[in-house]
């Protein structure tokens, strides 16, 4: 998912070329505003933790585009190709690393596991790129 600032940046087609030049392809994508439910689904195993409410404020503020991309260890090199979650601590060349600006605004959420990608992919796109 590209997070709010990705979107009001003028990011998107960029950190799809790197997914695309990367070799996976887009099997769906939306650009929409996610609502305050939806948002407290997709960080639900963040509950409880003192930055839960900003999150779920700030993912719910603006446009995001969620997308599902299909390839090769398409979970594990997302999230390489998006580096650190904080964008100090993440590598030139990654998403985060050139376009991140703190631990909130770091441009992209990507799913760190097969169970969290059915589950958001689901959230967001209903179960037809559920395999």
């Amino acid at each position: 998912m590209i997070k709010p600032e990705g979107v009001e940046r003028g990011l998107i087609g960029e950190i799809i070329g790197r997914f695309e030049r990367k070799g996976f392809k887009i099997v769906a994508l939306k650009l929409s505003k996610i609502s305050r439910e939806t948002a407290e689904k997709q960080y639900e195993e963040h509950r409880g933790k003192d930055f839960f409410e900003n999150l779920v404020s700030y993912i719910s503020s603006a446009p995001t585009v969620a997308m599902v991309i299909e390839g090769e260890n398409a979970i594990a090199t997302a999230r390489e190709m998006a580096g650190a979650t904080n964008p100090k601590l993440a590598k030139p060349a990654t998403i985060r690393g050139d376009y991140g600006i703190d631990v909130q605004r770091n441009i992209i959420h990507a799913s760190d596991s097969e169970e969290a990608a059915k589950r958001e992919i689901a959230l967001h796109f209903g179960n037809v790129y559920i395999e």
